[in-house]
C-alpha cells in the first residue's frame, strides 16, 4: 500500500510538471550547467550549486519544484520581467538581485536592499559569477520607443568558461551583433515589442554563437515561427545549434 502511495505522489508529480520543457544540460570548466525554460522571457540556469533565475514570470505555479534562486536577474521595467506579484509567490530569502537603475527605482520596497544595479556597459562579480550588462533598445532609437536605449540590460554571464547571452527585449542593434565567442543565446523575436524572425537570424548569423535558443517569441499577432527562425539561420550556417523548446507551456493544470 505504502508502495502504491509512492508511485501515486510520483506520478502526481510528473503530471504537475509534464508541461515544462525538460532540461538541456552543458559542459563547462566546473561541472555541468543546466538550462531550464520556463515562460516567455524567463527561465533558470542552475551551475556550481547556485540557481538563477532570469525574468521570473508566470506566477508561482511556473516555479514550483525548482529550487529557490541565488540570484535574481532583471532585464525591463515591463510587467513581463519586473512581475512583483511572481517574485512575492517565490521565496527570495537568499538571492540577490541583478538589476538596471529603472527596475530598481520599481522595486518594491523589500527588495531594494537586495538590488545590485548594474547599467549598460558595466559589469560585477556576484557568487563567483562575471555578469556583463549589454544594452538592448529598439531600432531607430527613438524617445517614445517601447525600449528606449539605457533602460533595460541584456546580459552576457561566464559560467565556467561558458559565455551565456539573455538579450531581453531588443532589435539587431549593433552592440548584439558585435559579440564575440558567446556558447548559448538567448534571442527573443516578437513584433512590435522587438524585432521579427528575419532580424533575429541576421544577428545570430553575425555573431555565431554555438548554441541558440529563440525565445520570447509571443507578439500581438500571437507566436512568432521559429521553425522559419531555424530555417533561415541552418541554411546559411548548419554549424548553429538551434533549440526549439515550448517557452509557453500551461502551469495552470
Amino acid at each position: 500500500m505504502k508502495q502504491f502511495f509512492i508511485i501515486c505522489l510520483l506520478f502526481l508529480g510528473i503530471t504537475a510538471f509534464a508541461q515544462r520543457p525538460t532540461v538541456d544540460e552543458l559542459k563547462t570548466s566546473k561541472g555541468s550547467l543546466k538550462i531550464q525554460p520556463v515562460l516567455h522571457g524567463s527561465l533558470v540556469l542552475t551551475w556550481d550549486n547556485k540557481t538563477i533565475y532570469v525574468d521570473p514570470y508566470g506566477g508561482a505555479k511556473a516555479f514550483k519544484g525548482l529550487a529557490s534562486p541565488d540570484l535574481i536577474l532583471i532585464t525591463d521595467i515591463h510587467p513581463d520581467h519586473l512581475d512583483t506579484a511572481t517574485l512575492n509567490s517565490i521565496e527570495t530569502g537568499k538571492a540577490k538581485f541583478i538589476v538596471p537603475q529603472a527596475v530598481a527605482n520599481m522595486l518594491p520596497e523589500k527588495y531594494k536592499s537586495k538590488a545590485v544595479v548594474l547599467n549598460n556597459g558595466q559589469n560585477i562579480t556576484e557568487k563567483g559569477i562575471l555578469i556583463s550588462a549589454i544594452p538592448m533598445y529598439n531600432l531607430p532609437e527613438e524617445p517614445d520607443s517601447k525600449h528606449t536605449k539605457g533602460r533595460g540590460n541584456g546580459y552576457v554571464l561566464n559560467l565556467g568558461g561558458k559565455m551565456i547571452y539573455i538579450s531581453g527585449d531588443t532589435e539587431d542593434i549593433p552592440e548584439m551583433r558585435s559579440l564575440k565567442n558567446i556558447d548559448v543565446a538567448f534571442v527573443c523575436m516578437n513584433l512590435p515589442y522587438t524585432m521579427d524572425i528575419n532580424q533575429a537570424a541576421s544577428a545570430v548569423l553575425e555573431f555565431k554563437p554555438v548554441i541558440v535558443y529563440p525565445y520570447h517569441y509571443r507578439g500581438k499577432e500571437g507566436l512568432s515561427d521559429t521553425e522559419a527562425f531555424k530555417k533561415l539561420v541552418n541554411e546559411s550556417n548548419k554549424t548553429i545549434d538551434v533549440r526549439l523548446r515550448n517557452w509557453y507551456p500551461d502551469y495552470s493544470k
